[in-house]
């Protein structure tokens, strides 16, 4: 009885300590432009995401850069401490300041196309129960832009 205790509790210490699953992409929405500018442009958006641990996580901190067709958009960063529910989905309040002089230097190659690659490469800061871990991360995906529609 005592080694079946003992087996069942190094099992379930083992079983909590695992590696999170990767939080899952899901959308962006709500895009506003908050603030027009000639060199720098703030963009503010909500990105959904799914949480497929069986166990709620905490975000500290996000810092990352943002490419467009390989076209450096600009920096990504959220510092504050956002709770993630466990097996459910979560909306991330965004903002990012774009970097125009970019964007002039590419916008006709940017502005007919249907879609773009959408690159973000950084580290996310994530934990639970007041331990933290930075972890670096990257993401890449199609984004369909309607500029005409």
């Amino acid at each position: 009885m005592r080694t079946l205790l003992s087996l069942a509790f190094i099992s379930l210490i083992i079983s909590s300590c695992q590696a999170p699953k990767e939080l899952e992409y899901r959308e962006v929405r709500k895009i506003e432009l908050k603030q027009l500018g000639f060199n720098e442009t703030k963009l503010n958006f909500e990105l959904v995401y799914f949480n497929p641990n069986k166990f709620g996580l905490d975000l500290k901190k996000v810092d990352s850069d943002v490419y467009l067709d390989n076209i450096y958009l600009g920096k990504f960063q959220l510092d504050t401490l956002m709770h993630i529910p466990k097996n459910g989905e979560f909306v991330l309040p965004s903002s990012i300041n774009i970097n125009m002089q970019n964007i002039y230097k590419n916008a006709a190659q940017l502005m007919f196309k249907k879609d773009v690659l959408v690159k973000a490469t950084g580290n996310i800061k994530i934990g639970k129960g007041g331990f933290f871990k930075t972890l670096p991360f990257t993401y890449e995906g199609r984004q369909e832009v309607n500029l005409f529609k």
